[in-house]
Parts: C-alpha cells; structure tokens; sequence
C-alpha cells in the first residue's frame, strides 16, 4: 500500500484510508456515494466479500469482480467507544464503532452515526451514507439507520 504523505510536524493521520491502484476503484466510488464490493466469478463459488481482496477468501480464485452494493444493512452488534486519545477521533467521542451485515451478505466494520445509543438494536435496518475526511479527501462507508 502507498501511505498519504503528512505535512511536516502533524501527527499522522489514522482515519484516513489509504489508497493503492488495486483499491482506487473502491475509493472512487465512495466519492460519489457507492459501496462497492467484491464478487467471486468462479461458478461453484460466486459469493461476494468485504474487505477488497485480489482474491476470493473463500476459494481463492482470482476471478473476482466489483459490484455496486444496495447500501442496505442490518446491525450485528456494536460497541460505544468513549475514549480513544488517538486523532482526531477524540473530537467524535462518543462514537459508534460498528459490524454490519450488507444485504448482499458480507459482514464489514464500519460506524454507526445519527443514532441515539438508547435505540441501537441489534438487527436494526441501516442505509449507507459517506463521510468525507481528510487531505487530500477521502470518502468513507458509515450507516445510519432508515
């Protein structure tokens, strides 16, 4: 993977993904607010994963291809997270850090946001939006529920 440069006497920077050719596609979509994923193209397989990977996980063919994903998701379980000194997510305390389960069957970590703690439930319908961070901007997957 390629690193984001820093500016000289910043702290680096752990929110920020960082970008290769491999997963630029990736990145481009969540720029205009697609998630995409990643779909096995091998006949006895065709299952779709989440994180990109140059491979299937599950049987390890090399045939796989990028999916648009619904953006639909349902919560599997979470955690609030009320202090982490690392930054800048101690400017989002508390936040939600989250797994979820995309419609399409992956499982991907991601962040909960504009939603109460007292309502998060687990199951509880999500929709995808993006958050945009970072320099030079990045846009990133979190859910919020619909």
């Amino acid at each position: 993977m390629s690193s984001t440069p820093q500016p000289s006497g910043t702290a680096p920077r752990f929110d920020v993904p960082e970008t290769d050719a491999f997963t630029l596609p990736y990145w481009e979509a969540a720029a205009e607010g697609r998630l995409l994923i990643r779909r096995c193209r091998a006949v006895e397989c065709a299952r779709p994963h989440h994180f990109p990977r140059e491979f299937c996980p599950y049987c390890w063919s090399e045939d796989v291809e990028w999916e648009e994903a619904s953006g639909r998701a349902t919560l599997y379980t979470w955690s609030v997270v009320h202090r982490n000194d690392l930054p800048p997510f101690g400017e989002r305390l508390p936040y939600v850090a989250a797994v979820v389960d995309l419609a399409e069957g992956p499982r991907m970590m991601t962040e909960v946001v504009d939603c109460p703690e007292a309502r998060l439930e687990i199951g509880m319908r999500l929709r995808a939006r993006f958050r945009s961070y970072g320099e030079p901007a990045v846009s990133v997957p979190v859910f919020r529920p619909y």
